[in-house]
């Protein structure tokens, strides 16, 4: 895992970046909990002013972070603009309303006394951040943290560390006191390192299954508390009464947005029968006038994926699922470009012995079922082990909702592409993971919630649930 920049679209290696050092680590941990210490008496208006200049800083830097951005993974040009974007609004919308979500919560209670619960920050929190989003990762978690006063540590992905890098460098040019967020080159014993470490009391990581089984292991076996935002399989369904014209315009933009590549995309679309072919001919078209080419330039609708081992894992996947009776209606064509292009794919009569049927592909294949009731797109929909997000169209929204709210991932959308806002909690079930990100809940995942009772002279006569020594004869 060597950590490097090599260009998805014409496969340039762009520069390395050196593996962070032993003393480098623990530099870093001891400066992040001298901040820690100073933050607990620091007032949380003041880190809310430096977050709303985080916000203004990306945007000052918008140009030059999206052109790294794209460089490093692939994205298309105007798809980094906007991350970048999503980042300023996530630091400021913290910044506005980051102190309230502090406030203590008064108990009532029959305990003698005044109780209520005060949040504060607990430590050093262990970022580990994925490549598709290379500053919205970490800004889902730098921002509510940053907040509460968490100083932070981030091991980003291999094939992004200039994007990181950046990153890390428009917070501390913001203002953002020296160990606030430490991007750091880490190898994977460097990561269980610091996790091990005393002063890291939380860890939070967005990727795969197979990396949120070591992290969140590592976490458990010393007790730090952690979150996990892992893959999706995210169904997109399609009632019989659906407006076509919107499924459609939704449908091939779910799928291809990053080139197919985010856990929250449409993978699996479930059309009722009254409507399949429509919507297959539908998708069909749209994919066909997609144009791959140079993801800095604008007249590009295809961008490549990140790099060549992910290209080959999707084609090893779509080959198996060929092999195993998936019938191919569009896509699985090379195409003649230098980069890691991989056209779009639209895969049918995928059965449950089928290994698509059960595995996330990462990039720009659709898997299309044809169902003939409502409870069976529900319970097919329900039928893998991942649950982080979906999509369901229908002629009434207040009925989609219905069937929204039986389908078992973290969040729905009904009769909309699905979007991401700060004031949105994140995250999923089962294979998915585990915690919510952003929000109220997000920025209370790794506080201490502390409890604190109050009273000017104790009361023995009021005890409940207690135990009281006898007055001594």
């Amino acid at each position: 895992m060597a950590y490097a920049t090599i260009n998805p679209y014409n496969n340039e290696a762009v520069k390395e970046y050196a593996y962070t050092t032993e003393a480098e680590l623990q530099a870093a941990l001891a400066t992040g909990h001298a901040l820690y210490k100073q933050n607990k008496k620091q007032p949380v208006a003041e880190r809310a002013a430096i977050l709303h200049n985080v916000a203004a800083k990306l945007r000052e830097h918008s140009a030059e972070l999206a052109r790294t951005c794209t460089i490093d993974m692939g994205k298309l040009l105007r798809e980094s603009e906007g991350e970048v974007e999503l980042c300023a609004i996530i630091a400021d919308w913290f910044a506005d309303h980051g102190e309230e979500i502090l406030t203590p919560e008064k108990i009532d209670t029959i305990a003698t006394g005044e109780a209520e619960i005060r949040h504060s920050a607990t430590g050093i929190v262990m970022m580990v951040e994925p490549w598709n989003f290379p500053y919205y990762q970490i800004m889902r978690v730098f921002a509510p943290n940053f907040i509460v006063g968490n100083p932070m540590i981030l091991k980003h992905a291999a094939n992004t560390p200039a994007s990181a890098q950046m990153f890390a460098d428009v917070v501390a040019e913001a203002g953002a006191p020296e160990g606030s967020l430490t991007n750091l080159f880490l190898s994977y014993d460097k990561v269980t390192e610091a996790i091990e470490d005393p002063r890291v009391q939380g860890v939070a990581l967005t990727g795969s299954e197979r990396g949120g089984t070591a992290v969140a292991g590592a976490a458990g076996k010393n007790l730090k508390k952690n979150t996990m935002e892992l893959g999706g399989m995210d169904p997109f369904i399609v009632l019989d009464d659906a407006n076509m014209d919107d499924v459609i315009d939704i449908a091939w933009r779910a799928r291809l947005y990053n080139a197919g590549q985010v856990c929250t995309s449409s993978k699996r679309f479930i059309v009722m029968d009254n409507v399949y072919d429509q919507f297959v001919d539908g998708l069909k078209e749209k994919f066909s006038k997609v144009v791959p080419g140079d993801p800095l330039d604008p007249k590009t609708s295809l961008a490549p994926m990140n790099r060549e081992k992910a290209k080959n894992k999707l084609q090893k996947q779509v080959d198996d699922a060929i092999a195993a009776g998936a019938k191919v209606v569009y896509g699985n064509e090379p195409i003649d470009l230098p980069g890691q292009f991989f056209m779009p794919t639209i895969l049918t009569d995928i059965d449950k012995d089928n290994p698509a049927y059960s595995e996330e592909m990462f990039g720009p294949v659709a898997a299309v079922y044809k169902v003939h009731s409502e409870e069976e797109a529900i319970e097919l929909a329900n039928d893998n082990p991942y649950g982080l997000g979906g999509i369901v169209f229908a002629g009434d929204a207040d009925h989609g909702a219905e069937v929204a709210a039986q389908i078992e991932t973290g969040m729905v959308f009904v009769n909309n592409f699905m979007v991401t806002l700060p004031e949105l909690p994140f995250g999923g079930v089962k294979l998915s993971g585990y915690g919510r990100e952003m929000s109220h809940i997000g920025e209370m995942a790794f506080v201490n919630e502390q409890l604190i009772v109050k009273t000017d002279k104790p009361n023995l006569d009021n005890v409940a649930g207690g135990l009281v020594a006898t007055d001594p004869a």
